[in-house]
């Protein structure tokens, strides 16, 4: 009997789903293609569904983004369930106070044992500076999660060999 590869988790932040579900062309759309085809476990909470639901409702994603409608938002939420690992019961780990709307990320990931935090967020990926005391520690706890920018978890993932950046691993 043939098993199952292990599929890598992966949590990505609001912005790889937002260029994902206005251009799938786009390296955030492969990213999601990655996930709809069951190739790496997309890790989701019901707060990130939240924030990236209101976040592609929003007046001025709609002016940059005219596709996407309320009927392409619904449709796009309601099928990340399909193919994504719902999670709840998240503590919060990590206090980011540059920015703490970025916590539910960071914390999914240390909950999931997510392998990856897809982001291009930079108080996320500043992390990733050996300065940064969050960061440090969060290596120290979790030294196998990675953050790094989507085309570097492309190259990654498709090549199936370990980041070797130092600035785009943590």
């Amino acid at each position: 009997m043939k098993s199952q590869p292990v599929r890598v988790r992966v949590v990505f932040d609001c912005m790889i789903f937002l260029q994902g579900a206005a251009r799938r062309d786009s390296p955030a759309g492969a990213c999601l293609d990655l996930a709809e085809q069951g190739l790496i476990e997309l890790c989701v909470s019901s707060e990130i569904l939240a924030e990236v639901e209101d976040v592609l409702r929003r007046p001025r994603i709609r002016a940059k983004f005219p596709a996407l409608t309320d009927d392409v938002v619904t449709a796009f939420a309601e099928s990340i369930l399909t193919f994504a690992t719902l999670f709840d019961g998240v503590k919060r780990e990590f206090a980011l106070e540059r920015d703490p709307k970025d916590e539910i990320y960071l914390n999914l990931a240390c909950h999931a044992g997510a392998a990856y935090l897809v982001s291009r967020d930079n108080d996320l990926l500043h992390l990733t500076d050996s300065s940064d005391n969050v960061g440090q520690a969060l290596r120290e706890r979790y030294p196998h999660l990675r953050l790094v920018e989507p085309i570097v978890f492309l190259r990654t993932v498709r090549d199936d060999r370990p980041v070797r950046s130092s600035s785009a691993s943590l």
